[in-house]
């Protein structure tokens, strides 16, 4: 009898059918679909692994999984990797999980399977401690399978949340996402859209034109400019889909892994005492002259370091990403560009939101205070601008990471408390000799305190002048509130970046913590 085993190659072995397998799942939908995605200017589900994470390092799971639906002749349709691809690999060497909806199979729609694959790599992240991005390209829950799509849908969202705060999560919305298939996306960290091919509606065009006979594009109603601009879902739009992948994995070098490590420095070519004369002339002696707060950002953070997130929308106030020292912060800053930098409800809760995303990961927050107040108005007060200011005062408060604030001028009403104020458990505060620190203007006080005089008064734009500086002299600078210690020092602007980095220094080994509880009521 012969003991020769049979060749490889055999039609019956097992590393044919292994092949065989693994060939088909490659496969997706086929290259006829394929072809349609190409042809819709979008790439395939393992075209964007591949693009984004580092080359060679990814490892998939799951790919010979199918879905168990026998219902409406499913039971003959049935693709290897059933409509997502899931693993893990690394971007900058460090491990990240990914999940990424293949449009080409079933429309990338959500079956079981499909949400059981998903939520294994949702928990894997989590017991690792890495960060997760969702790759979102799907025609949303799998009609055949009805209510176990939406359960699917529902394990998804409950991984959401219990890893919000434990790892960073970031989806990237490239294709359609509607219905209950954008609450996954929206309870994560970071949103990407990419222009003209991406959308998210809770409801499609059809069905508003039937509700309310209001006629709208999927475009207008879910495409990324809408979301960038008008609604702030997205906080970062991008031109294409390798445009979107080369941002994610940008972002990423700003974040720890999880809420247990500190976030990755790099090394610092820009000297940390660098002085910037201009600096000095930035801010106007005019107070009521603007000035871009973004330049001021990039001159005394590390060169080229700034990431802005969420540009274009509620743009009176700026948040994002830099380097002090090659060591990630967080920059919230008021833009007197915009509404003079008055906080608004959309600045209010974009900026909240950034704070309670910087104190979970452990970044340190610099703010850069120029904020004549809250935006008056029946438009703000009846859009609840009370609780909605609220949010950013509680996320202020409650941050227990290092916090330094810079004040360049105007720091009136209760605006100057909210904005990280030695108050509210800031840390280490500065004045430019530009700062005002008061109630309100100079104008608005005078006519409130000497009102009677200006009015008795012969000449009542004289008196009311002669009010006004005396007001300014006494009130309208950082020196009173430097005496009561309410700032630790008055800085020359060209000194603003040794002063950050000194205190970022003094911060690193802060040790902060709040009253035990299970959590706090913030004012949502």
């Amino acid at each position: 009898m012969s003991t020769e085993r049979p060749p490889a190659s055999a039609p019956d072995s097992p590393a044919k059918r292994l092949d065989e397998m693994n060939r088909r799942a490659l496969e997706g939908g086929g290259e006829e679909r394929i072809a349609r995605q190409h042809n819709a200017g979008k790439m395939t589900a393992r075209e964007r692994i591949d693009a984004f994470l580092d080359e060679g390092s990814f490892v998939e799971t799951d790919r010979l999984v199918v879905h168990q639906c026998s219902d409406f002749g499913m039971e003959q349709k049935k693709i290897l990797g059933d409509g997502v691809v899931t693993g893990h690999g690394t971007v900058h060497g460090r491990r990240v999980f990914v999940f990424a909806h293949d449009f080409t199979v079933f429309g990338g729609s959500l079956s079981s399977a499909f949400a059981n694959k998903v939520a294994k790599i949702m928990d894997l992240a989590l017991k690792v401690g890495a960060p997760i991005i969702g790759l979102n390209d799907s025609g949303g829950a799998r009609i055949q399978e009805g209510v176990v799509s939406l359960a699917g849908y529902a394990e998804i969202f409950l991984r959401n949340t219990l890893a919000s705060g434990v790892v960073p999560q970031i989806s990237a919305i490239m294709g359609p996402c509607a219905g209950g298939a954008v609450y996954s996306p929206a309870l994560t960290d970071f949103i990407f859209m990419v222009k003209n091919t991406s959308y998210m509606f809770i409801t499609g065009p059809d069905v508003i034109k039937t509700v309310t006979h209001e006629e709208v594009t999927k475009e207008e109603l879910g495409g990324a400019s809408a979301h960038a601009r008008r609604s702030g879902v997205a906080h970062f739009t991008s031109e294409d889909d390798q445009d979107c992948l080369e941002s994610i994995r940008e972002l990423l070098g700003y974040l720890p892994s999880n809420n247990q490590e500190d976030p990755p420095a790099r090394p610092c070519a820009d000297p940390e005492d660098r002085e910037d004369s201009a600096l000095d002339s930035l801010v106007p002696a005019d107070p009521q002259k603007p000035y871009d707060i973004v330049q001021l950002i990039e001159r005394v953070a590390d060169l080229d370091s700034f990431l802005q997130v969420q540009a274009d929308f509620a743009a009176n106030i700026v948040i994002g990403f830099a380097r002090f020292a090659g060591r990630p912060v967080g920059i919230v800053a008021n833009q007197p560009m915009v509404l003079a930098g008055c906080l608004d409800i959309d600045a209010s809760i974009k900026a909240a939101r950034f704070v309670r995303f910087c104190d979970c990961f452990h970044l340190p927050v610099v703010t850069f205070v120029d904020v004549p107040g809250f935006l008056p108005g029946t438009e703000q007060e009846y859009g609840g601008i009370i609780q909605h200011g609220a949010k950013l005062l509680y996320a202020f408060c409650e941050a227990t990471v290092p916090k330094v604030t810079v004040i360049t001028r105007k720091a009136y009403g209760g605006a100057y408390d909210v904005m990280s104020s030695k108050h509210i458990r800031g840390d280490i505060s500065y004045a430019f000799p530009t700062a005002e620190i008061a109630v309100m203007g100079p104008d608005g006080a005078v006519n409130i305190v000497y009102r009677k005089e200006i009015e008795q008064s012969s000449d009542p734009e004289a008196t009311k002048n002669r009010f006004v500086e005396e007001y300014r002299e006494k009130f309208a600078n950082p020196y009173k509130a430097a005496e009561l210690g309410f700032i630790d020092e008055v800085i020359a602007p060209r000194t603003s970046r040794s002063r950050i980095c000194q205190a970022l220094a003094m911060l690193r080994n802060k040790r902060d913590v709040n009253p035990p509880r299970k959590h706090g009521n913030l004012p949502l």
